[in-house]
């Protein structure tokens, strides 16, 4: 299945103004399911702009890939979902993977909502580097993947702006 454009096309916007400043990005993402890296990826020459990614779905992966432990996360009354772990999470990835730029997503795609009450369509993003950002978006839909592809493209559009905020 061919991505949707609408990453294709930030994702080639990113990745040229990352090469241009010969800065790489690494990615923290749950419920866009690797979307974001998908995106990223797809651009030719990734590798001079990519550092790598994960996908933290579960406690498993939030502690083995991100290394962020999920009794750190209680100790801060942290949870996922939310805006000060999506700042962990881009904060943390960037640092593991020795890249410039950190960039995450953390929520709920659907059809449901997650256990925390946060509704389906709900997500938290968060750009860690240079310059820090950090916002949440709730689309009022539970549909799962039209949401994910928009967690995505929120969460590109982000740092696009970031990207473009330092010069």
């Amino acid at each position: 299945m061919p991505l949707d454009p609408r990453l294709t096309t930030l994702a080639v916007a990113i990745g040229e103004r990352l090469r241009k400043r010969g800065e790489k990005v690494g990615i923290g993402e749950s419920s866009a399911g690797g979307l974001i890296s998908a995106a990223l990826l797809a651009v030719p020459g990734a590798s001079d702009f990519y550092s790598g990614g994960a996908v933290a779905y579960t406690r498993e992966s939030i502690e083995n890939l991100v290394g962020i432990e999920i009794a750190q996360m209680r100790a801060r009354r942290i949870r996922s979902s939310s805006e000060p772990y999506a700042q962990w999470l881009a904060m943390r990835i960037r640092e593991r993977l020795n890249a410039d730029w950190g960039l995450a997503e953390t929520g709920a795609a659907g059809p449901t909502g997650n256990g925390y009450g946060d509704p389906a369509g709900h997500t938290c993003l968060a750009v860690d580097g240079p310059r820090q950002a950090v916002e949440t978006l709730r689309t009022g839909s539970d549909e799962r993947a039209e949401n994910m592809i928009v967690f995505a493209e929120a969460a590109m559009r982000l740092f696009l702006k970031e990207l473009d905020a330092c010069g």
